[in-house]
């Protein structure tokens, strides 16, 4: 096993190269372990749909369950379904099984304690503890639960788009396109989407929408079909990319501007946290209109921690991930993103 594969928010590195099946056992036990000194084996454990997803699924949970763990397999979703499934099924945590916007041959594990991701010196912490086999003993359960419609409901409950738009989608052949495809349909849009059916090759590009090569073929279907907006998603659907109707990429920091002028129109003095890669621009906007801007570390999960401190109403990075506490649970995630800037779009 690789030890360079622990980095600072996740677990990820080649399948087969830097990990074996017999190594993700052992990932799962040193994961359930820490969590079960911290007082948390009701876990839920969700997949990307890479060509190594379900049997490393299937391995972390055999680990996890060895520790004691209780495991619900929700199967294969967007990340932020996952973390919506710890809410909604009132878990104590679990593990993502995703590479997020890596190449196909990757594979790795996002993981978490409550809602909280699990980084840092905690997944040093967990190497430690499969160095050292000092794993705990316990004979855990596991079922099967599908989230995705009540995920679907929640999310379709919560927006109320003015009038319907004409989008176009590109999922990247990643999870993403599992619940935004019908959320969007459902909320009135003309939805033109490609590359929405999952195939963990990603033979089309790579599912990362900060990237402007991935880009080209929404920019196209957006300037052809004349729509009012595209909307690209990474991998394992937390972060997003937009295209404005003349296929221009609207930035991490615009989308910031955007989100926070809505948000102060009904919460003067709102708190809003953003990272160093975004605009002056942004953090004065933000201020001219009333709000709070905090610049933070980069870091999904420093981002989150922080949000937490400061109460903060919305946060988000250049890379594309939006977290909404404002109307949501404060986590990053790409469709619900999306529905919030076409309820925007929809009122302009």
């Amino acid at each position: 096993m690789n030890p360079e594969m622990f980095r600072e928010y996740d677990i990820r590195g080649i399948a087969g190269k830097d990990m074996t099946e017999d190594d993700v056992i052992l990932i799962g036990k040193g994961v359930g372990t820490f969590l079960v000194q911290h007082g948390r084996s009701k876990l839920n454990v969700g997949r990307d749909c890479r060509l190594t997803s379900d049997v490393y699924s299937e391995k972390i949970i055999e680990g996890l369950m060895s520790t004691g763990c209780d495991v619900t397999d929700i199967g294969v979703c967007p990340t932020p379904v996952f973390y919506y499934s710890i809410k909604h099924l009132s878990r104590q945590g679990g593990v993502m099984v995703t590479a997020s916007h890596n190449p196909g041959e990757y594979n790795g594990f996002k993981l978490c304690i409550d809602l909280d991701s699990i980084h840092g010196k905690d997944i040093q912490k967990i190497l430690g503890i499969i160095n050292e086999k000092s794993f705990a003993q316990g004979k855990g359960s596991r079922n099967k639960t599908d989230v995705i419609p009540s995920y679907i409901d929640f999310v379709e409950n919560n927006i109320k788009l003015a009038k319907p738009l004409k989008v176009g989608m590109d999922a990247g052949n990643g999870t993403a396109g599992v619940v935004a495809l019908p959320i969007l349909k459902s909320l009135g849009c003309e939805v033109h989407d490609i590359y929405c059916d999952m195939d963990g090759t990603f033979p089309n590009h790579e599912a990362d929408p900060t990237v402007m090569k991935n880009m080209q073929d929404l920019i196209a279907l957006v300037k052809e079909n004349q729509l009012d907006l595209g909307i690209g998603y990474d991998g394992d659907g937390d972060r997003i990319g937009v295209v404005d109707e003349n296929g221009n990429i609207i930035y991490g920091d615009r989308l910031m501007i955007i989100f926070s002028r809505e948000i102060l129109s009904r919460k003067p003095g709102a708190t809003f946290i953003s990272e160093v890669k975004c605009s002056k621009t942004m953090y004065d906007d933000m201020e001219k209109n009333g709000g709070r801007a905090i610049m933070w570390k980069t870091g999904h999960s420093l981002i989150k921690k922080k949000m937490k401190q400061e109460k903060a109403e919305l946060a988000g990075e250049m890379s594309g991930h939006m977290f909404f506490a404002d109307r949501y649970f404060g986590y990053d995630d790409a469709t619900y993103a999306s529905c919030r800037l076409l309820e925007i779009l929809s009122n302009t």
